[in-house]
């Protein structure tokens, strides 16, 4: 298994419009092979920051879903939309899974 969290944060100006762009990834990302779960959030304290936790099959899976063509529409605005880059760290399991 392969799990990440990204961060994402908007500028104030474009908040609304990046968490419809992100919202709309869930349910095509949830849909693809090699996706365990793929769960988006606000930051309760600041509402500009998104944040997705997700698992993969493998990091191989992940690969694959970054290049999926359902992301281009969000890819394609991220120098406009971004109050910073993506910030993307990857976890290890320590526990077993629930």
């Amino acid at each position: 298994m392969y799990t990440i969290i990204g961060t994402v944060t908007a500028r104030p100006e474009t908040r609304a419009e990046l968490q419809d762009l992100l919202m709309a990834q869930v349910a095509p990302t949830r849909a693809e092979p090699g996706c365990i779960n793929y769960d988006f959030h606000v930051d309760a304290a600041d509402l500009c920051t998104f944040v997705f936790y997700e698992n993969w099959t493998s990091r191989a899976a992940l690969d694959t879903h970054l290049a999926m063509p359902h992301l281009k529409p969000l890819f394609s605005q991220l120098d406009r939309l971004l109050a910073v880059p993506v910030n993307i760290r990857p976890l290890s399991l320590l526990s077993t899974l629930a």
